[in-house]
């Protein structure tokens, strides 16, 4: 059925009017409007015919006396009255009467009579239609003029949200007293929903007045009447605080009314009942307003049994009382009700009243408000005023001008109190149309009036209509006595509430209003569609334990048990005597199956149903659904609570200490609670289900059901709808729901979702929801059996203008189950369990406020504890939230003064807590609490007073209360401003890995996780990518200078040698070059990078690496120069010789010269060979020549070995003696024999491995040390020194050094291994050494050298003799025998530097930048090639493995020569044009002789270029060219001299090339990527940590013991376990470091403290090396000489893939 208005406008009037009916979509059936034109007028008001009637009734009743009979015809003849009513009416004698009778006729006949009545009297009284229109327009200029002022025009259509009020803003934050009336709106809605009680005050900020100035200009010694200049608000400059709210209402949408209301009724302030006409015509029944409400009381009937009800304010039945007045009163209506309300000595403001400040400004638009208060009894009924709940409605204004919700009052009130000045004619005939209400009527009268009289006159004729006796009526006025006459209105009360009476619940005061034309503010489509929708889905809710068995059943038991086996794949505690790895493919097979069992379940109607509700596109409906969710299932929790509770006290009573009984009972009232989380949580496992099956296999992509999941609960959270993060029921995290949520929170946040943390800890029922609730504003669920359980999350937006300065988008606020909850104190584990909830949070969290109360020091003594725990486990991975404790019920305003004492008491009680923690955690530093948090005892704590003033539930919000913990928001986002510009925020994805790592850690009970989480493990790479550019550019530079150095030693004189100062040089360049990384390491900490903070801990690592680096350098730089320096001092006499030998040829030339030219005939060339030759030799027999000795080299070393070995004994002397001689000794020769194992000790270590296994041991050292070794022979045979004793003492000495690690001594070795070891590695260094020495002699005896120069010498004697011009020859020849080595020379120095550039910016450097990128380019190419022998090597022989594949590596990217070539060509181009600028700068020099030329640029070139001695003197030899003609030659010369080198080298091959080089290109990467070579001590994974210093080794993935080579004794069956499994097992091992007692794996760092093994972090961490092992099992069992691994059954289903993703997964790798 439609709704009509009747149009009736001014045009019409003047033709004969008529009424056109059209549709007025929104109102009830019955609701017919008339739509008023004015003639004058383009404005429209559409008001229904009876509210205009109601509101003109003044102008309506003058209107009638001027021509009543003529009205009353019209209204006959047209039939709007009927006959009979026709002639009562002219019964009447009095006019005025009859005009009051009148209108109450025509408004008991509804609406379209009301529309007739109207019409026919602007016929027959014409302007009347203004005259009401006027009356209107005042209304609504009054509404506009209101609106104006408190500037919310425009929110009329735009209306302030809820999420919108509670964004974090700066206005939030401020504590501002309104200084205009535009900001009363805001002060109200910030003040009313931080619960403070003075929200309704509309006081503005005062200044001074006129008359205020004036007095203090003209001074105070003048008596006058400016005394009498009362300072007082203006009125006209404030507004009304009831104005304020109505206008607040009126642009509020109706969520926030809803909250609004919520706040205003703990702040025991009476609410809005009905809103006045305002924007419509129509009242407002604010009962969607109200049903948020829920309230607690003990009526008198349960005070003996302790009892007590609770239930939604909408839905409680009780009687109403009513408080209206008739005309104008001197005596303040609500004041009065008041103390009606207000239990003695606690009085309270309910109703604003005149004498409440700002109470006496004039209303506005408020005239009409219904407001409604409550009292509920506390069940002490010598405090109570009433044994039962009573509610009051108080009219504001004239029960004549407001008679709509007079009427409404009359129908719904048990009683109504009528407050009068008088009766008179006009109060009789508006009341006694009242004749059939069965309401009870009272007046109170104030007679100031002097009409008694009359008013008794009328009081007796109403008695009979109104059934009035003298007890209803009362008097009160100036002298009356108000609390004798409070205490009187409260007796008859109590007799009208003891009586039979009228009890109704204001959703059934809902019908009466209909029916009144009043809107109910609920009554529109959205809302009622979505309360039938939800109760579709709540009317099968009938016993909540069933409904959740029945049709929530993927979160019951399923998923409680899910969570205990996801714990136990973590803890293994229930492993008994079976195989690590076969138990945990078991707990995984559960784990599958129970969520195949879930995802079998269908989607229930009800759940079907809720995902309809919550899955529209506009957010209004989807809110109303929810909340009639809420409501509802709160409803149907509370009733069902109320009969379980007493079903428990019948129990406990009738059965007594029989608890068993009861067990149940208590059960179920645990589980009683239902809510919106658990239909989303019942969502979040259906999605969580089929993401396993598909990632198992079991379900094809294309079947997917849920996907969209995630999205909706993303949306809720974006709309200010908390999420579940913890399920408190299981304890457990759906961590891939979670993760989905986010993310998709997060793309809808087009990746703008910086946020900060911060989370509540604290005892159940200490008010840490309440505590959020008031800080933000927030809903978290606090009345009774809601609880939270678990932790939930709620985002609040941050504006814009305040996103700059705080740093972040959002915050994030947690609110957390109540530690030491009684329903878990029974369990075992419910310590741990509140250990886990706060290790959780704490490390989610950027701030942690630890909600204490005052009353329970044994708790506040628990909670220290558990938070110090949790601090303490984010004191090791570099999270240090700040905490705030919040001590509560503490009102004192001494009490921060006062509780100085408290505070370090509580200080040294943390403390204590911190130590025993870091016990239980295994730390044996000394520590504080202040070591692991920020923590200031003076400003990280709160006194906050109680939440209440007053006894409950009358009791409202203390204001104390709300203010503070204002102060601590203040402070907070304070905090939060200086915390960003230190630690920026996390992100969703960050937060997000927090979440996954600590979730881990937790399921682990192991909270050494530092790599474990992907943001730490990408900052400390980051870092660690950081520090090896930092390594190689100290690294780099030293190379050159080493590089310089050399050449300047070689250039050298002796003199020279004596005035070179390397080792200073040395000392400052070493220095520097460690201040500068530990510079660059300083301002990448301070440039803001992201998740620095995490890896802070680790910045003493490499600080400690930079010292090692430096030392490792120096020793190497002092080295290098030492070795260069004693070749060079080695050479010195064997230099002098030869320049006193070539100066004996020089003359012996010349005089061969002279004699020649004095012959009379031309020699031809091969008379002067002949003649030269004859020369040379008598020369060479002249001088002769020494020759150098050549040493037996063998002889030495066997000498430095007996003297090594002469105090070991006599058995290891005689086998020395016995042994051969070295020349018969090699590396490559030496076999492990069974002598080698010491028989005595073997009783030590058979327990660990079989005897063939520990010679493979002892093997593999041999090998590393014979690998060690060849190094140092390799590097002293390259230095093309002669062979030095020193060399074999210190070979020995890298031997002793490492037979004599502790890891070797435990192999019990015998001293046979000892001696043959030595042999064989001395044997070899035999022949290098001894071929080393009979190099160098042959490259210096001084004959060959002198033959070298004979050419050279030939040449010059010939070109001098023929007397040609020898310059060409003289400059070819410095090219040749000079520039050519010396260049080749500088190449090979440099290029090996060059190559390590080169391949760090190549396509391969991913592989290089870090040990962990080279971990996983390492076994990603492993995995593709798939051979299982790299794989043995790998795990058996890893350095020599990772060395020659680098090798290969580097031979595989040189493989096309042109890179290679390009190197070497721009090396040798920036020499040769260094050299070509010097001779160009030389030429111009004026040089007179080449030697003077070939001096200074030999100088000038002697960093760079070690020119050849001999060469230069046979270059200088009777050199008469012009120094300035030989340099353009030389010039010329360069280009071909550089194309020959070039092909020189072209022809080479790479590996030669490599081997010719200063610096070793595979050297510097393995040093770069190999790290500190430390292996697991279980399965042999290199150590990833970064640095060279680092005090813990860790390895992100570890590997089946079995590829370490480790088998079990009894089977000879390789191992399956995997050590990051057994860690966290209950089994134990035994070794030579336990001395062969078994011992807890869990403990493993008793013998291991350098070693962090941590667990897999999922369960398809390791699944890598699971492929492996799986893939070639028989292969490696083969290689090992052991049987093939039991392997469990689910790593047969592993895939390549599937690897590849672990192995991306473990090495955060997209």
């Amino acid at each position: 059925m439609n709704d009509y208005s009747l149009k009736l406008g001014g045009s019409e009037a003047a033709f004969g009017r008529t009424c056109s009916l059209t549709p007025s979509w929104g109102r009830e059936p019955d609701l017919k409007e008339i739509r008023y034109f004015g003639i004058n007028s383009v404005d429209t008001l559409t008001i229904p015919a009876n509210e205009m009637i109601r509101k003109g009734r003044k102008q309506l009743l003058e209107i009638l006396e001027k021509d009543l009979d003529l009205v009353l015809d019209e209204l006959v003849s047209e039939s709007v009255i009927t006959e009979e009513e026709y002639e009562a009416l002219n019964n009447i004698e009095e006019d005025s009467k009859k005009s009051r009778k009148l209108l109450l006729l025509i408004q008991k006949k509804r609406e379209m009579a009301c529309c007739q009545f109207l019409e026919h009297l602007d016929i027959a009284c014409p302007g009347s239609n203004q005259v009401l229109q006027r009356s209107m327009h005042q209304r609504r200029k009054a509404l506009k003029d209101i609106l104006r002022k408190l500037k919310l025009q425009k929110k009329k259509s735009k209306k302030f949200s809820l999420q919108g009020v509670l964004e974090i803003s700066s206005g939030s934050l401020k504590e501002c007293i309104p200084s205009a009336t535009g900001d009363l709106p805001w002060h109200f809605l910030r003040k009313v929903l931080a619960l403070n009680v003075t929200a309704r005050s509309t006081s503005l900020e005062k200044g001074t007045s006129d008359c205020q100035r004036t007095r203090e200009e003209e001074g105070e010694n003048r008596i006058d009447e400016s005394i009498f200049c009362t300072v007082r608000m203006d009125e006209r400059v404030s507004v009304n605080p009831l104005d304020v709210l109505c206008a607040v209402l009126l642009c509020c949408d109706s969520f926030l009314q809803q909250e609004i209301l919520s706040k205003m009724s703990m702040c025991q302030f009476a609410l809005p009942l009905l809103l006045p006409p305002l924007e419509t015509s129509h009242c407002t029944l604010m009962l969607w307003a109200m049903r948020d409400i829920v309230k607690k009381w003990r009526p008198h009937s349960l005070a003996d049994s302790r009892g007590f009800r609770e239930e939604s304010l909408v839905l409680m039945p009780m009687p109403t009382i009513s408080f209206v007045r008739m005309g104008s009163l001197s005596l303040s209506k609500s004041k009065l009700l008041n103390e009606f309300l207000s239990p003695s000595q606690q009085h309270h403001d309910f109703f604003l009243h005149r004498d409440m400040e700002c109470g006496n400004i004039p209303r506005e638009i408020a005239d009409g408000l219904v407001e409604i208060a409550w009292y509920f009894p506390g069940g002490q009924k010598s405090l109570d005023l009433f044994p039962e709940p009573i509610a009051v409605a108080n009219l504001h204004g004239d029960v004549e001008s407001h008679w709509v919700q007079f009427s409404f009052l009359s129908e719904i009130s048990s009683a109504i109190f009528i407050f009068a000045e008088h009766i008179g004619e006009r109060e009789y005939a508006l009341l006694s149309s009242l004749k059939e209400s069965s309401t009870k009527y009272y007046f109170i009268l104030e007679n100031r009036s002097g009409k008694i009289g009359e008013t008794l006159t009328f009081l007796n004729k109403l008695a009979p209509v109104l059934n009035l006796s003298k007890s209803h009526i009362l008097a009160k006025d100036g002298t009356t006595n108000t609390a004798e006459f409070v205490e009187q209105l409260r007796f008859i009360t109590g007799r009208i509430i003891n009586s039979p009476l009228k009890i109704l619940t204001i959703q059934e005061m809902a019908t009466m209003a209909r029916e009144l034309t009043i809107q109910v503010d609920e009554d529109f489509r959205e809302c009622q569609e979505a309360r039938n929708r939800a109760v579709e889905i709540t009317a099968d809710v009938r016993d909540i334990a069933v409904y959740k068995q029945e049709m929530l059943k993927l979160q019951g038991d399923l998923w409680k048990n899910l969570a205990k086996v996801e714990k136990e794949l973590c803890r293994m505690e229930r492993q008994g005597e079976m195989s690590s790895e076969k138990y945990r493919s078991e707990q995984r097979d559960k784990l599958i199956a129970l969520r195949e069992q879930q995802n079998k379940c269908d989607l229930s109607i009800g759940l079907i149903n809720f995902i309809h509700g919550i899955q529209h596109s506009q957010s209004a409906k989807k809110h109303y659904f929810l909340k009639w969710m809420k409501f509802n299932l709160d409803h149907i929790a509370r009733e069902n609570l109320s009969k379980l509770r007493a079903e428990y006290k019948e129990k406990c009573k009738n059965l007594g200490g029989e608890v068993q009984k009861t067990a149940k009972i208590d059960q179920l009232i645990s589980s009683s609670s239902l809510g919106v989380e658990h239909f989303m949580r019942e969502l979040g496992q259906f999605y969580e289900a089929e993401c396993l099956m598909i990632r198992e296999g079991k379900l094809p992509k294309n079947r997917r059901q849920f996907a969209y999941f995630p999205s909706i609960a993303a949306d809720l959270m974006l709309e200010g709808f908390p999420l579940e993060l913890i399920d408190g029921d299981a304890s457990n995290i759906p961590l891939q729901w979670i993760t989905d949520v986010l993310t998709k929170l997060n793309n809808k946040l087009r990746r703008q979702s910086r946020m900060f943390v911060i989370t509540v800890l604290g005892v159940q029922s200490t008010g840490k929801s309440t505590l959020l609730n008031t800080m933000f504003g927030l809903q978290f669920a606090v009345s009774s059996g809601r609880c939270t359980r678990g932790a939930f999350m709620t985002l609040l937006k941050v504006q814009e203008n305040l996103v700059q300065e705080l740093g972040c988008d959002f915050i994030l606020v947690i609110d957390t189950e109540g530690l030491k909850a009684p329903e878990l104190a029974k369990l075992e584990d419910s310590y741990q369990h509140d250990n886990e909830l706060a290790t959780l949070v704490i490390g989610l969290s950027d701030v942690t406020i630890v909600n204490m109360s005052m009353e329970n020091a044994t708790e506040m003594k628990d909670i220290l504890q558990i938070v110090a725990h949790a601090f303490l486990r984010m004191e090791k991975i570099g999270q240090r939230p700040n905490c705030q404790f919040v001590h509560q019920n503490v009102s004192d305003v001494s009490a921060h003064d006062q509780n100085m004492r408290d505070r370090k008491h509580l200080l040294e009680q943390l403390n204590e807590m911190t130590q025993a923690a870091a016990k239980m955690e295994k730390i044996d530093r000394d520590i504080k609490f202040s070591d692991i948090m920020d923590y200031d005892p003076e400003i990280h704590n709160w006194y906050v007073p109680g939440l209440w003033h007053g006894v409950p539930p009358m009791a409202s919000v203390n204001r104390g209360y709300s203010e503070k913990v204002f102060e601590l928001k203040k402070y907070l986002f304070e905090f939060l401003r200086d915390h960003s510009v230190k630690k920026g925020p996390k992100n969703i994805p960050q937060f997000i890995e927090w979440i996954k790592s600590l979730w881990n850690a937790v399921k682990h009970e192991n909270f050494i996780f530092s790599f474990r989480n992907s943001l730490i493990a990408e900052a400390y790479n980051q870092l660690s990518t950081k520090y090896s550019e930092w390594d190689w550019g100290f690294r780099r530079e030293m190379h050159l200078w080493v590089s310089e150095q050399e050449t300047l030693i070689q250039n050298a004189s002796p003199e020279e040698l004596d005035r070179l100062n390397w080792q200073h040089e040395l000392q400052q360049k070493l220095l520097c070059g460690e201040q500068q990384i530990l510079e660059s390491l300083e301002k990448y900490f301070e440039n803001g990078a992201s998740n620095l903070h995490l890896v802070e801990k680790y910045r003493e690592d490499f600080v400690r690496s930079a010292n090692s680096l430096k030392h490792e350098l120096e020793s190497y730089s002092y080295n290098k120069c030492n070795d260069a320096l004693n070749i060079k001092k080695g050479r010195y006499r064997i230099d002098t010789l030869q320049m006193e030998y070539l100066e004996v040829i020089e003359g012996k030339v010349d005089r061969l010269l002279e004699e020649c030219r004095k012959e009379e005939r031309r020699l031809d060339d091969q008379e002067l060979r002949r003649e030269f030759e004859k020369m040379w030799t008598k020369t060479l027999s002249e001088i002769s020549p020494i020759h150098l000795e050549n040493r037996q080299v063998y002889l030495d070393i066997e000498r430095c070995l007996r003297k090594d070995l002469f105090h070991r004994g006599s058995s290891v002397n005689l086998k020395v003696q016995e042994a051969k001689s070295l020349l018969n000794y090699r590396m490559n020769t030496f076999q492990m024999k069974s002598e080698y194992i010491n028989s005595s000790l073997w009783y030590n270590v058979r327990f660990m491995f079989s005897k063939k296994e520990h010679l493979h041991r002892v093997q593999e050292v041999a090998n590393s040390l014979m690998s060690k070794c060849i190094l140092f022979i390799d590097e002293k045979f390259s230095s093309r020194g002669d062979y030095d004793e020193t060399y074999c003492v210190e070979l020995l000495h890298i031997i002793n050094q490492m037979l004599q690690q502790v890891e070797v001594q435990k192999l019990y070795t015998s001293p046979s291994f000892e001696v043959d070891l030595k042999l064989h590695i001395l044997g070899e260094a035999t022949l290098i050494f001894q071929e080393m020495h009979e190099g160098f002699i042959k490259e210096n005896d001084p004959q060959v050298r002198l033959e070298k120069l004979k050419p050279q010498y030939f040449s010059v004697f010939k070109n001098h003799y023929l007397e040609r011009d020898a310059q060409q020859n003289r400059a070819q020849d410095f090219c040749d025998q000079c520039l050519h080595p010396a260049l080749v020379d500088y190449v090979n120095k440099r290029l090996g530097i060059e190559i390590v550039d080169d391949l760090l910016n190549s396509t391969q450097s991913i592989g290089y930048v870090s040990r962990s990128f080279f971990q996983f380019t390492l076994l990603k190419e492993l995995l593709e090639e798939g051979d299982v022998i790299n794989y043995v090597q790998y795990n058996t022989s890893y350095e020599e493995f990772v060395k020659s594949w680098i090798m290969r590596q580097i031979l595989e990217h040189y493989a096309d020569k042109h890179y290679l070539k390009n190197l070497e060509k721009d090396i040798l181009l920036a020499i040769v044009k260094k050299i070509r600028k010097m001779l160009e700068i030389l030429k111009h020099r004026g040089f007179k002789k080449i030697s003077e030329f070939l001096e200074f640029f030999c100088k000038e070139m002697q960093k760079e270029l070690v020119i050849c001695k001999d060469s230069l003197v046979g270059i200088q030899f009777k050199n008469m060219t012009d120094p300035g003609q030989f340099s353009v030659c030389v010039e010329n010369f360069l280009p071909d001299l550089e194309k020959q080198i070039l092909s020189e080298f072209d022809v080479l091959s790479i590996e030669l090339k490599l081997s010719k080089l200063a610096v070793k290109p595979q050297d510097e990467i393995f040093k770069r990527v190999f790290g500190c070579g430390e292996q697991c001590p279980f399965c042999k994974a290199p150590c990833e940590a970064g640095g060279s210093a680092h005090k813990e080794h860790f390895a992100a993935v570890h590997r089946p013991e079995g590829l370490g080579r480790f088998r079990w004794d009894k089977t000879e069956k390789l191992v399956n376990e995997l050590c990051s499994t057994l860690v966290v097992s209950q089994c134990r091992f035994k070794n030579a470091e336990t001395e062969g007692e078994w011992h807890p794996y869990k403990d493993y760092r008793v013998f291991y403290p350098d070693w962090c093994i941590q667990p897999d972090p999922s369960i398809n961490a390791s699944d890598y090396w699971k492929f492996v092992f799986k893939e070639f099992n028989h292969e490696f069992a083969q290689q090992y000489g052991a049987k093939p691994a039991d392997l469990p059954e689910d790593w047969k289903n592993i895939t390549q893939e599937q690897a590849l993703e672990a192995l991306k997964e473990t090495y955060n790798m997209e």
